[in-house]
C-alpha cells in the first residue's frame, strides 16, 4: 500500500453556554471549521490581527453529531483495514473537558452514548460470527500512562485500590528498534461480552479526578489495544494486526484551571508529554528531518508506529466553542493541521504460523521418503508416525 497522510477530523462539543462566532462549512472533499475572533479594542485602533481563522478537516462534526455517526465515519473504515491485516490507530486530542473520553469510550447513562471502543468491539465480533472462511483470535491490552509511568489496567493478579497497586509497565527496545512493553498483559477475549468486561475493568482502574475545567477529568493517557490474528483453516499464513484506540489526557493551562497539589503535578506531566508529542509531530512534518524524538516520553515511544510508521492513523480533534475556550480550541486545530502533514507507511502484516509450517514441512518430508522408497524398493525404518507429524 502506498504511503498515506494521517486523516484528521474535528468534533464540536455540544454546549448550552454562549458560544464564540464559529461556522462549519461542509464540502464534498472535506469540511472547514472557521472561528471569528473580533479584534480587541484594548490593543488600539491600529490592529492588524486576523479576525477569521479557518481550519480544514476531512470532516467536521457539529454539536448535533451522534456517536453512531462518529463510529460509522471514523472508526469503521479503520476497523475494516485492521480486519484486512493492517495496523490502525485512532486518537482523540483536545483540551480538558472537550469530549475526548466521551468520543473514545462513551457515556454511561444511555446505550446510544457508547463510544468508539465499545462500538468497534461490537462490530469486530459481529464480523467474526458471520465470517466462517477465517479463524480469528483476539487479545486485549489496556495501558495507562500516568505521570510518565505505565500501568497495566487489566492484570487479573492484582486487586487495585490505588493505581500504584497495578503492575508497572516498562519499555524495552530490540535491535530492530521495535518497542516491547514489559509487564503489559494480553487478555484473551472470545466474544464481545468478555471484551466489554475487560473494558469495564480497565475503566474502573483509571485515574480520574475533578478539576475546575471538568467534573470527571481523566488525568492520564490511556491506550486500549485490540490484537487480532486471522487465518484460513489449514493455512500456514497468518495475519496479525493491532488497533490502538487512544484517549489522551486533556491539554490545559495550569493558570486557568486554578488547581494545586497533586492535580497541579498531574497537569504538568500531562502538558509536558503533550509537548513531546507536538515535538514529534513537528519533526515528522519537516522534510529531511533525520532524528525524530520518540524516546522523549513513554507515550510517543508506544505510539511510534502510529506516527510515521506502519499504521493507518486517524486523529479526532475535540473542540469546545464556548467563548472562554476559543484560544485552546484554535490551538487544537493548529495541532491537527500539522498532524495532517505526516505520512505513514501501512504494510500488510502477514507471517507464517511456525506450528503449521512445521507440520507442513514434516508432511513434505514424509511424502519424499515414501517416493524415495518406491523408487529404490527399500523399506525405510525412519518413517514419521502420525504423532510425530502433528
Amino acid at each position: 500500500m502506498v504511503k498515506q497522510t494521517i486523516q484528521i477530523f474535528a468534533r464540536v462539543k455540544p454546549t448550552k453556554k454562549p458560544t464564540a462566532d464559529y461556522s462549519v462549512d461542509c464540502e464534498e472533499q472535506g469540511s472547514n471549521l472557521e472561528f471569528v475572533v473580533p479584534r480587541d479594542l484594548a490593543d488600539g485602533f491600529i490592529n492588524n490581527k486576523r479576525e477569521n481563522y479557518k481550519f480544514r478537516f476531512q470532516k467536521v462534526f457539529d454539536q448535533r453529531a451522534s456517536q453512531e455517526e462518529i463510529f460509522e465515519t471514523i472508526a469503521k473504515p479503520v476497523a475494516d483495514n485492521v480486519l484486512a491485516g493492517y495496523n490502525g490507530t485512532i486518537f482523540a486530542y483536545g483540551q480538558t473537558g472537550s469530549g475526548k473520553t466521551f468520543t473514545i469510550t462513551g457515556g454511561a447513562e444511555h446505550y446510544n452514548d457508547r463510544g468508539i471502543i465499545p462500538r468497534t468491539l461490537s462490530y469486530l465480533y459481529h464480523h467474526f460470527s458471520k465470517d466462517s472462511s477465517m479463524i480469528y483470535t483476539t487479545q486485549i491490552s489496556y495501558l495507562e500512562i500516568y505521570n510518565e509511568a505505565g500501568y497495566d489496567l487489566l492484570n487479573p493478579q492484582h486487586e487495585a485500590s490505588h493505581l500504584e497497586d497495578l503492575p508497572r509497565v516498562t519499555i524495552m527496545e530490540d535491535s530492530d528498534q521495535n518497542i516491547h512493553l514489559k509487564n503489559l498483559s494480553l487478555q484473551q477475549s472470545a466474544n464481545e461480552e468478555e471484551a466489554l468486561d475487560l473494558l469495564f475493568l480497565g475503566d474502573t482502574n483509571r485515574m480520574i479526578a475533578e478539576t475546575p475545567m471538568n467534573e470527571a477529568s481523566t488525568r492520564s493517557h490511556c491506550i486500549f489495544t485490540i490484537h487480532l490474528c486471522s487465518k484460513e483453516p489449514g493455512s500456514a499464513t497468518v495475519r496479525c494486526s493491532k488497533l490502538h484506540l487512544v484517549d489522551l489526557a486533556g491539554s490545559e493551562r495550569v493558570g486557568k484551571t486554578g488547581v494545586g497539589g497533586q492535580i497541579l503535578t498531574e497537569a504538568k506531566y500531562i502538558n509536558l508529554s503533550l509537548h513531546y508529542l507536538e515535538q514529534v509531530i513537528i519533526a515528522l512534518s519537516e522534510k529531511n528531518r533525520s532524528h525524530i524524538p520518540y524516546r522523549n516520553s513513554m507515550m510517543t515511544s508506544v505510539l511510534r508506529d502510529s506516527l510515521g510508521g506502519n499504521c493507518m492513523t486517524t486523529m479526532i480533534a475535540t473542540v469546545s466553542v464556548e467563548r472562554k475556550n476559543i484560544a485552546e480550541s484554535m490551538s487544537t486545530c493548529r495541532f491537527a493541521q500539522r498532524v495532517a502533514l505526516i505520512k505513514n507507511d501501512p504494510l500488510l502484516n502477514e507471517e507464517l504460523d511456525p506450528a503449521l509450517l512445521i507440520v507442513r514441512l514434516k508432511k513434505e518430508i514424509q511424502s519424499l521418503k515414501e517416493e524415495l522408497a518406491l523408487v529404490t524398493g527399500e523399506q525405510r525404518s525412519d518413517k514419521l508416525t502420525q504423532e510425530e507429524i502433528q
